[in-house]
């Protein structure tokens, strides 16, 4: 019987055995799949909340309005004489009637806007407030750039009382001095070119 030999045993019992049944590791086509669309989703996303990239803020950004600053000028409807009747003064002292172009303010919004802002208005113009009730009337000029004669009417249509040449921005009250149901606005003037007087009775026709 032959003797071992315990250096060859032991360094042979050293060596790894080799690993018949290891096998190579396959790429993961799907987790990696999955990645590509998790930042394609995430990168949409960033896209899309970006403003007005790509259109997906424009319908907000088209819906929001221009302020107004306190130069631009007052809406057109405001500012420009729109005829809506025609009015007629029967004069005391003169036989030929006074024709003039009205504007009519009958409803609260109406009467509360008057002709504030306006610039100009020609000498056959006017504007005719009906009032809701017969009573003492009240007028000022908040805001408005015309000089005006007040003439208050009662409800026969009579002129009750006249405030000549108002002085323009100023909200002092101008006071009817008796009831009126209508009050008529003209150019500062006219009452005295025209021979305006208290009793002088009023027409007019809406058109």
């Amino acid at each position: 019987m032959a003797k071992r030999n315990k250096n060859t045993e032991s360094a042979a019992s050293n060596q790894p055995a080799p690993n018949r049944n290891r096998r190579k590791a396959k790429p993961n086509y799907k987790k990696a799949f999955m990645v590509g669309v998790l930042f394609l989703v995430m990168l949409s996303f960033i896209l899309t909340s970006i403003p007005n990239f790509g259109g997906g803020n424009t319908s907000k950004a088209s819906s929001v309005k221009t302020p107004v600053t306190a130069n631009a000028p007052a809406p057109r409807s405001s500012t420009t004489f729109t005829k809506q009747g025609t009015l007629t003064i029967n004069r005391q002292n003169n036989p030929e009637p006074l024709v003039v172009d009205i504007e009519v303010a009958d409803t609260e919004t109406k009467r509360r806007q008057g002709l504030m802002y306006r610039r100009h208005m020609e000498p056959n113009q006017g504007m005719l407030f009906i009032m809701d009730e017969l009573k003492e009337q009240s007028f000022f000029m908040r805001n408005t750039y015309i000089s005006l004669d007040i003439i208050y009417l009662d409800q026969d249509k009579k002129i009750v009382s006249i405030a000549k040449n108002t002085e323009i921005l100023n909200d002092n009250s101008i006071p009817s001095n008796g009831d009126a149901l209508y009050v008529l606005e003209l150019i500062a003037g006219s009452a005295d070119t025209h021979g305006l007087q208290v009793g002088d009775e009023v027409a007019w026709e809406v058109e």
